[in-house]
């Protein structure tokens, strides 16, 4: 089938990488221009340059609302569109052109997850699998039928990092697969159960604060969630920014009041954790490794010298 992609980054990398090497015909590519955004600056692989080094036409959209792009898409003809990691809305007069409609890669299991950051919120609330959709698009976002899904378990120590490689593998595999189901025929997609939908929003500074009412294992996902390479989950120490870089739950239960700097454990300094932790029936988070204001990395039981005082969520 003839092809025109609309992606960004290393997804949309590696879904152009795979179009290229299948029987497919990649006849123009459309990508958004370089970001200097602290999440678009992750995984930054460049779409234009792949195009342009085998040869594909690209043009560089932030948005895709203009006549000149849409004479381009008509003037190509194409079968299909493909879609990843595409950050902006794409309009009905696009996404309906081809002749088979668009097909849009997503990084969870829809329903649930659809929007932004699905990696990372869905290991902050402890999900057991992730994977990829592949499905065709529709008018609101995430939502139309789908075409194919892939799934991969969440280890109990994985990391967003981890997720990000485990589900990458399966971007280029799915879109060519199921670029395969639609030349052959198929249309007999799933509909999503919108019952079971759930929608995310972009992760931002005020996702990453600590809240030490949340419980130990919450807050271990958190930090293993804003690993590197995303910004570090961050609390306060004697009024100064002190980001989480590892941690994990106690093996001890330990009472109190939450944020307590309260005691050594191992290699770490565990914190009181859990809205109810007055009750003594709480483990604590074991913090393993911070990052002071100045940039520093420390082994924690280097940083906190003495017991007592308390991390906070704000200055």
């Amino acid at each position: 089938m003839r092809v025109v992609m609309f992606g960004y980054q290393t997804w949309g990398h590696r879904t152009l990488r795979a179009l290229l090497e299948s029987d497919h015909d990649v006849a123009l590519v459309v990508t958004h221009p370089a970001s200097t955004g602290a999440y678009e600056r992750i995984w930054s692989d460049s779409v234009a340059d792949l195009a342009a080094e085998h040869g594909v036409p690209v043009l560089v959209r932030e948005r895709p609302d203009d006549e000149e792009l849409l004479t381009a898409l008509k003037a190509v003809d194409p079968d299909v569109i493909v879609a990843t990691n595409w950050r902006t809305w794409i309009p009905p007069t696009i996404f309906e052109l081809p002749r088979y409609g668009t097909l849009n890669m997503h990084d969870s299991l829809l329903p649930a997850y659809a929007g932004f950051s699905p990696l990372i919120w869905a290991l902050i609330n402890g999900e057991k699998e992730v994977g990829v959709t592949a499905h065709m698009m529709d008018p609101t976002l995430d939502a139309g039928d789908i075409v194919l899904q892939r799934a991969v378990p969440v280890g109990d120590r994985d990391t967003t990092a981890d997720l990000f490689h485990k589900t990458l593998a399966l971007f280029g595999p799915i879109t060519v697969d199921g670029l395969d189901l639609i030349a052959s025929g198929r249309t007999d997609w799933v509909p999503q159960d919108r019952s079971k939908a759930s929608f995310f929003h972009k992760r931002a500074d005020e996702d990453l604060r600590i809240d030490w009412g949340w419980s130990a294992a919450e807050l271990d996902r958190l930090v293993r969630a804003q690993c590197e390479p995303y910004p570090a989950a961050f609390a306060f120490h004697r009024g100064r920014r002190l980001e989480i870089l590892a941690a994990d739950v106690s093996e001890g239960v330990y009472g109190g009041t939450p944020g307590r700097i309260f005691f050594r454990e191992g290699d770490g300094v565990v914190i009181v954790a859990g809205a109810d932790a007055r009750h003594g029936r709480n483990r604590g988070l074991r913090v393993l490794r911070v990052r002071t204001d100045d940039g520093v990395e420390h082994r924690a039981a280097d940083y906190f010298r003495t017991m007592g005082g308390y991390l906070t969520s704000r200055p």
